[in-house]
């Protein structure tokens, strides 16, 4: 892609109501755009970030065997009273009557949606188990949004629902999700922690969150240094670990997924049953997962940035490679810059040429500030057949012989 032709409105002013870095900075770098609030557009940047985190969701959700779907984004209320959750969400769930008086809610999440769903397909305890899960627009009103794609009214959810025969096959997919929760924040390169958190108003008898760690966290959570325990503070806790008797440490954490154990709750509510293989009429048993996946574009800029702008980790990266031509009216230049640009192409490598007519520093500024990985710049030093390259996490320098150009930025992407 190039510069020039790709909307990017960088900008140096910070917003009147952004604090948090991830607001900030991804608003300045141009990847979302505030429109009313708690709601943002995804600018191409911003939605290109997206695209990548949601296609790793994606992929691990189908390795574990969970099947995409699509619902609604528009609830019959119905569904809300029928299980009790209608009151317990409140002014959280928009709602609204279309021309025929009928009332509708905007999904806030669809426990209620899914188990109609398989209420209506599966009767039979031979279907069973079954995951099934969509990436798909969530809206609720909060009271106070803030901190941008971190507390927003519309998100973008991954949410998964579980149909069992009984608890130990429940369990089983609990853990197999958690697994693959790992599996998904430890490719988008993030340092996390699952701990013991309180259902809320999701309810069931146990769940597990997974948090970001970060200062900037909302959430106050306790982790052991000596084994892989955590809890949120919600949920009771001492100074000391119950697994192993070490300290418990305090620190922040940005909560970006949550597993439940749901049981029959639902299942009970709406009535949705199956015949088990004695022919008897049973409730499914039940387990949800949620990530919030445009959350974990602010996760990501909260635990990665500098003062300077976003700090992109390798698989979350809007372009593996920014390559700056410095002056763009020297011939040179844009020859070996757009050669390079062609050669990583074709190789699959997702690159952005910065091609602009602006001035050298303003180049830099916004590399520095959009926080790709890894910048080639050329520049004076071409003459003699060097080029300049930088990595935008730690600002090392280091000068690159032309004819080995190719190999050295493919051994870093």
């Amino acid at each position: 892609m190039k510069f020039s032709q790709i909307l990017i409105p960088t900008t140096k002013e910070t917003p009147n109501d952004a604090s948090l870095p991830s607001h900030i900075y991804l608003i300045r770098a141009g990847f979302i755009q505030g429109y009313s609030s708690g709601l943002y557009n995804m600018l191409p940047l911003g939605k290109i970030v997206l695209d990548k985190v949601r296609a790793i969701v994606k992929e691990e959700l189908d390795n574990a065997g969970a099947m995409e779907v699509s619902l609604g984004f528009v609830t019959p209320s119905s569904f809300w009273k029928d299980s009790g959750r209608i009151d317990k969400y409140g002014k959280e769930l928009l709602k609204f009557e279309d021309r025929h008086g009928a009332e509708f809610v905007l999904s806030a999440t669809n426990e209620e949606s899914m188990v109609n769903l398989v209420k209506g397909s599966i009767k039979s305890y031979k279907n069973l188990p079954i995951n099934l899960y969509q990436i798909n627009l969530k809206f609720r009103d909060e009271i106070r949004p803030r901190f941008g794609l971190m507390r927003g009214r519309e998100f973008l959810m991954k949410d998964a629902y579980s149909f069992h025969v009984d608890s130990d096959d429940m369990i089983r997919e609990f853990n197999l999700m958690e697994a693959t929760y790992s599996k998904i924040f430890t490719r988008l390169g993030l340092d996390f922690r699952i701990v013991e958190a309180d259902s809320g108003a999701i309810g069931g008898s146990g769940s597990k969150e997974f948090m970001i760690l970060a200062d900037s966290g909302e959430d106050t959570i306790k982790v052991c240094s000596s084994c892989n325990y955590g809890a949120n503070v919600e949920v009771e806790t001492g100074e000391v670990c119950p697994k192993c008797g070490d300290a418990l440490n305090e620190t922040k954490g940005i909560e970006a997924g949550h597993i439940f154990q749901l049981g029959t709750q639902y299942s009970d509510a709406l009535d949705a049953k199956f015949l088990d293989n004695n022919g008897k009429a049973q409730p499914f048993v039940m387990g949800t997962y949620g990530i919030g996946v445009s959350r974990l574009l602010a996760g990501i800029i909260e635990q990665n940035h500098d003062d300077k702008g976003c700090i992109w980790t390798k698989e979350s990266a809007p372009f593996s490679v920014n390559i700056i031509i410095s002056n763009i009216k020297k011939e040179e230049e844009v020859a070996e810059a757009t050669k390079l640009y062609n050669e990583l192409k074709a190789k699959g490598i997702d690159v952005l040429l910065d091609d602009r007519k602006d001035r050298f520093g303003a180049k830099i500024k916004d590399f520095e500030l959009i926080g790709i990985p890894t910048a080639v710049i050329f520049g004076k030093k071409l003459s003699d057949g060097l080029v300049e390259v930088v990595e935008r996490r730690t600002l090392e320098k280091s000068e690159v012989s032309v004819d080995n150009l190719l190999n050295e930025v493919l051994k870093r992407v």
